[in-house]
């Protein structure tokens, strides 16, 4: 525990079970992350009437249906995710009020500022991927392992996320398509600013008004500057809707870090 003086009398333990088993205890705030112990923990909590809250985004994109269906047996129990997709934006209240009586035709975001920031470096710089990773984790915006925000998988779970909320489909996050940005130079944005646009790694979710489909995929996409997330810089997350009643709407904030998480 950094940075807080916890009370004389808490308790600390390291023991999941001490905390399932206590009847005083009627909400969880899980932080440890990944789809093993967090999983047993969540779903445990969650059938023994303790309410939830987490920012899990691999645990809620792989286990969403299951977790739909716990919660259904279980309407007196509330699950807290908002700061699993995009830290302190509330799109996934949005989907979840706003959209009741609308259309969604797609949801498109920048959904990870790690590679946001690398990607605005590269084209206001001119700096290749390699040195632009480096001042990243200099600085801390990206881990000593950086695959799943360079590779796109963390945005994979995030639109996955959207995606079922948005269509109500369940969404597979293994079989979402994706590319990441380390396959990008400086060449690139050259091209794409021939072009009047930029480069943002882009989660998107989108349906076939005709067939009703579904596509869901993270790739890195040429963006026109007139659009409203080619304006979208630094660490910053965005996410655009296209709704039949409200046609566009975007959201836009920080995506990451302890306070707006």
């Amino acid at each position: 525990m950094r940075d807080v003086a916890p009370p004389a009398d808490t308790q600390f333990t390291t023991n999941p079970e001490d905390i399932l088993d206590d009847s005083s205890i009627n909400c969880v705030v899980e932080v440890m992350g990944g789809v093993g112990l967090a999983k047993t923990v969540v779903f445990e909590a969650l059938k023994r009437g303790k309410h939830v809250v987490t920012a899990n985004k691999a645990l809620v994109a792989a286990e969403m249906p299951a977790l739909l269906e716990l919660l259904a047996a279980k309407p007196e129990v509330a699950f807290g995710m908002e700061a699993a997709v995009c830290g302190g934006i509330p799109i996934i209240n949005a989907l979840q009020t706003d959209y009741l009586g609308d259309t969604v035709a797609s949801v498109q975001g920048i959904m990870n500022g790690t590679t946001n920031f690398m990607l605005t470096k590269m084209e206001s710089e001119g700096a290749d991927y390699g040195a632009v990773l480096a001042e990243a984790q200099a600085l801390g915006f990206a881990e000593a392992d950086p695959t799943a925000d360079v590779e796109g998988y963390d945005v994979q779970a995030k639109i996955s996320i959207l995606a079922k909320l948005a269509y109500g489909a369940t969404i597979d996050v293994t079989k979402v398509p994706v590319s990441g940005i380390s396959q990008l130079s400086s060449l690139d944005f050259d091209y794409a600013s021939s072009l009047q646009s930029t480069i943002k790694l882009i989660g998107t979710a989108a349906q076939n008004p005709e067939t009703g489909a579904v596509s869901v995929y993270v790739a890195p996409t040429v963006v026109p500057n007139t659009h409203s997330l080619a304006s979208v810089r630094g660490s910053m997350n965005s996410v655009v809707i296209q709704s039949d009643n409200l046609m566009e709407s975007s959201y836009k904030g920080h995506g990451a870090g302890r306070y707006p998480t």
